[in-house]
């Protein structure tokens, strides 16, 4: 069980789990057939500073390609579900209908990436203030979750979010430019971030021109 973890011993509402994002926390089940759900509070924690996502050359190569087509709230479900769809997976049943109920209160999102009609990648988080929290993200393809995730830190900076926070960091995330900090750095962060104001949805998906390979040439 990850550091920080207490067991939830009231039931979850989403309003409960709003108020749980808003001094940083989050819930997690050990697999998909636990009923129990714990909060969770690292002492470590992985952001993505927004302004220092890392698209590389071959990652550059595939942007240019435009081999998906990326949409925002198409199908949240199926994000989430494709994210639940591995051997183990921390989410379960009451998890999977919370999101839900998040999303169709317009606090959770989707970022979906199409081959042709198939959902073969997505990311899938819940917004408040101008922070995004990111839970889970799944790829079927090669690439589908760079270029995923570029799109999404392209359209959260577009859109005048502060913190992306990844919860935990990992090789794949690192690689991308995610870092990890202290939980004392990230509450200070949290803080000015949910006093904040920004709207997912108040402007379109940028274009992998205009704004994600545009990314390369400022930090390369």
């Amino acid at each position: 069980m990850p550091h920080g973890v207490q067991p939830n011993d009231e039931g979850l509402t989403p309003a409960l789990l709003m108020h749980a994002y808003s001094v940083g926390v989050f819930p997690m089940s050990e697999h998909r057939d636990d009923p129990e759900i714990f909060w969770v509070d690292p002492h470590q924690r992985g952001i993505f500073p927004l302004d220092a996502f890392h698209v590389s050359k071959s990652l550059s190569k595939a942007l240019r390609k435009r081999p998906f087509r990326i949409s925002l709230n198409e199908n949240f479900l199926g994000v989430v579900d494709g994210c639940a769809d591995r051997e183990e997976t921390w989410i379960n049943a009451e998890i999977r209908d919370l999101y839900q109920s998040l999303h169709q209160l317009g606090c959770a999102h989707s970022l979906e990436v199409w081959e042709g009609t198939t959902l073969v990648g997505g990311v899938y988080g819940v917004t408040l203030g101008s922070a995004f929290f990111g839970e889970s993200m799944f790829s079927k393809r090669t690439n589908a979750s760079k270029i995923a995730l570029a799109y999404l830190c392209a359209h959260l900076r577009n859109c005048g979010f502060t913190l992306f926070d990844t919860q935990f960091i990992t090789p794949h995330l690192a690689s991308l430019g995610a870092i990890e900090i202290s939980r004392a750095s990230y509450h200070a962060l949290l803080a000015d971030a949910v006093r904040g104001t920004a709207d997912i949805t108040g402007i379109q998906l940028p274009s992998a021109e205009d704004a994600v390979l545009q990314r390369r040439t400022q930090t390369s």
